[in-house]
């Protein structure tokens, strides 16, 4: 899980990097679900033949793989003007926001003590985001995009759970995304002007489906309870690799807050395995 999360920290920081070097956001967008369509394709038909690509509930996956689309999106567009460490810290409340989506959606019911967690959560959020300082920046509300995006998305994967395989829900979330950004990515293409930007471009596709597909094996070898807690590992990997390719440290209420989030998201996590 842990080289599962740094895997998700090297697909950020490469498309923060090829957007600052130029190229169109929905372009690496589009590479991002390009590649890990290719490659989910290549590890998984050949095995399982094109019934791998058949769903026992389509409608559902479709609107999974849409809201991973629009996380996605988000994210990338974020990144051209945020730190890497503000969007993983505002990322971090992806439990809490999963908590409350889960009340209305899964029929959940929610005690007071997670309630008073989640509080104390998006209190962290705010204290990352300072609306009252003056850096505040407009495109932290594409971050809020994408941490409500994801958060739909981890609560229609519990929703799949026993319903269709790990590879029917890769092959449909990257073919999905690839085939609503293709007209729009393709229409004006821009290619890196560099070696290391072609293959930049080329290994972020591939790097989304690794990371999913170490997750999955660890939660093959593991319960979720045990090791939903190393996600957090990924501050240190933001703030490593923030500042040795954009030569950024995180802010002193970036990490307070950020440590606020997590505190909250592990007691939340805990209040949850106890109640299993």
């Amino acid at each position: 899980m842990a080289a599962a999360v740094f895997v998700f920290t090297l697909i950020d920081t490469s498309a923060k990097w090829l957007i600052l070097s130029g190229l169109p956001a929905l372009q690496v967008v589009f590479a991002r679900y390009a590649g890990a369509l290719a490659t989910s394709v290549v590890l998984f038909v050949p095995r399982g033949g094109l019934r791998q690509f058949r769903s026992h509930r389509p409608r559902l996956q479709a609107l999974r793989a849409l809201a991973l689309l629009s996380s996605t999106i988000f994210n990338f567009f974020a990144l051209s003007y945020l730190p890497l460490t503000l969007t993983i810290a505002i990322n971090f409340a992806m439990p809490i926001v999963t908590t409350v989506l889960s009340i209305p959606v899964l029929g959940e019911r929610v005690g007071i003590r997670r309630f008073l967690a989640v509080v104390v959560g998006f209190f962290g959020v705010l204290v990352v985001v300072q609306p009252w300082g003056a850096g505040f920046h407009w495109a932290v509300f594409l971050s809020f995009g994408t941490l409500l995006s994801a958060s739909t998305y981890f609560v229609l994967t519990r929703m799949l759970a026993g319903t269709d395989n790990n590879s029917t829900s890769q092959l449909w979330s990257s073919g999905i995304a690839t085939a609503c950004l293709a007209p729009f990515a393709l229409q004006e293409w821009f290619w890196p002007d560099t070696g290391l930007g072609m293959f930049v471009l080329i290994v972020i596709g591939m790097l989304g489906s690794v990371g999913h597909i170490l997750a999955t094996l660890a939660h093959r070898l593991a319960d979720a309870s045990k090791i939903a807690p190393v996600v957090y590992v990924q501050v240190i990997y933001a703030t490593a690799v923030g500042y040795l390719v954009f030569d950024t440290l995180p802010t002193v209420w970036t990490g307070l807050g950020a440590a606020i989030i997590i505190g909250s998201g592990i007691y939340i996590w805990r209040r949850e395995r106890v109640r299993g």
